[in-house]
């Protein structure tokens, strides 16, 4: 059978989707797809799964992916990430007969894509994602499909999508945002972007960004002219959103937490940051139920918090408006409602711990995405970085000898040298022997003689024996040592 391409395909196997639930990691498992699909979406990605992992790895394939079969659970994408054409091809092999297309991801923004060179990371790299997209389209059975972040340029953007388009992607998803707007800078997507790129391309296009209410969704694709529209977090925050509703809160976590008993096993993390994004508004104001859901060991305790916070707002339901809590939201705090991150806060308007606080996330934030030596760190050693800015901290301003004893390599300091030119080892065996000081290697065989020295000095002079200044030293066994102390 020939493999359908472009809008044959979506309209065909993808059955003319238009409300997409977005590939999330540790958030569109099965449980959650099959509940989005309840509510309006019409087509679902897995969560992005490592293509070399799933290559190498049985238990994370059946995890990940074979599990979580279910026949209410189509149409289907299956998202990878991936750099290396070789592996990501044959990573698809082993998951286009549980799923619809494999989609590749060009879109990850996050600290662990750059260290893993994937996701929006290979934007630049033009040849060898065409490489990739071109093998696998070859190679497998299913389209390939790709989500992508744009440029800052809309002219380059269009290059982008269209170079995706003829290597044979034959679907196109675009986050109408750069690489560099995440975290507190996410700001708003561009959807001139995105319809320049609709217009350019003659392959389906899905939109991505600013999706918060069923309203959103069909204004951007007005505006744009896309096939259909993806949302991620305004899906988390509420599951409804394709059908237009904003429930209370209770009714979509219930509802989840009954598939996630029919359709084990689900992972109580995923179970557990889905109820920590439905309750946000509440938790807020009940912090005790928080740290309960926190806490929480297995499915019956979370579900037991999610019976206490359904009882208390049912109780401030039944106060009056003035009684209840003001929270500024434009519903009550227990309905279904998108999240809107605050804006950045200028750090020099701020007053004490707040402006310092302002202050250690701008420099992590800037260790984060700049292109020094210190992308090489791991986030703790670079958290330390930002508390310790004058510690060295990178492999790289470490400089590589060889120890004229054992002929062993060693790293050291700039700047910083051994007076014997030895690694530690030899140098702590010579420095013991010579009773000689090693400032390099925190070696101070030499101060601790003359201390103890100058002690038994002062000893031997209140006893009325000299004998202390010729006789060798108790800690100190060779003559060298004893003409030290003399």
């Amino acid at each position: 059978m020939e493999k359908l391409q472009g809008f044959e395909f979506w309209r065909e196997t993808l059955q003319s989707a238009q409300y997409i639930l977005a590939p999330m990691v540790e958030q569109s498992e099965l449980a959650w797809r099959l509940l989005s699909r309840r509510h309006g979406a019409q087509l679902c990605y897995t969560p992005m799964l490592h293509a070399q992992v799933f290559l190498r790895d049985a238990n994370y394939r059946r995890e990940n992916l074979y599990n979580e079969v279910s026949s209410e659970d189509r149409p289907l994408i299956t998202q990878f990430c991936a750099n290396d054409p070789e592996v990501f091809v044959q990573a698809a092999l082993l998951a286009q007969n549980y799923c619809d297309a494999i989609d590749l991801n060009l879109g990850c923004p996050q600290m662990i894509a750059k260290r893993g060179h994937y996701g929006v990371f290979l934007q630049d790299e033009w040849e060898l994602l065409e490489r990739m997209i071109k093998l696998a389209n070859e190679k497998l059975l299913v389209p390939v499909t790709c989500k992508i972040r744009v440029f800052p340029e809309v002219e380059k953007t269009v290059k982008y999508a269209k170079m995706l388009e003829k290597a044979g992607c034959q679907l196109l998803t675009v986050h109408g945002r750069t690489k560099d707007q995440k975290g507190a800078l996410t700001g708003v997507a561009s959807w001139e972007h995105i319809k320049a790129v609709r217009e350019a391309v003659k392959i389906p296009v899905f939109a991505n960004g600013n999706i918060q209410h069923l309203s959103d969704v069909q204004r951007c694709m007005e505006e744009t002219g896309v096939q259909g529209v993806m949302s991620a977090e305004g899906n988390l925050h509420n599951p409804a959103l394709f059908e237009g509703r904003s429930p209370p809160v209770w009714e979509m976590a219930e509802e989840y937490l009954e598939v996630v008993q029919k359709h084990p096993p689900c992972t109580l993390s995923f179970v557990r940051a889905h109820l920590f994004k439905l309750w946000h508004h509440t938790l807020q104001i009940h912090q005790d139920l928080r740290e309960e859901l926190a806490k929480a060991k297995n499915l019956a305790g979370i579900e037991e918090v999610n019976r206490q916070l359904k009882q208390r707002c049912q109780k401030e339901m039944a106060k009056e408006e003035s009684e209840r809590h003001h929270t500024g939201l434009p519903l009550p705090h227990w309905i279904c409602q998108p999240y809107v991150r605050p804006a950045p806060k200028d750090p020099g308007r701020e007053n004490g711990q707040k402006a310092l606080q302002m202050k250690a996330v701008s420099m992590k934030r800037a260790l984060e995405d700049s292109d020094s030596p210190n992308d090489s760190l791991s986030k703790n050693k670079q958290k330390k970085k930002a508390r310790n800015p004058h510690k060295n901290f990178c492999p790289e301003l470490k400089r590589e000898l060889k120890c004229s004893s054992c002929f062993n390599r060693f790293s050291l300091l700039q700047g910083n040298k051994c007076v014997f030119n030895l690694c530690r080892g030899c140098c702590k065996k010579k420095a013991y022997k010579e009773v000689a000081d090693c400032p390099s290697h925190g070696l101070r065989f030499k101060t601790k003689a003359q201390k103890q020295g100058s002690s038994g000095v002062s000893s031997g002079q209140i006893n009325g024996s000299s004998s202390v200044q010729t006789e060798p030293c108790a800690t100190v066994p060779d003559q060298p040592a004893a003409q030290a102390l003399a």
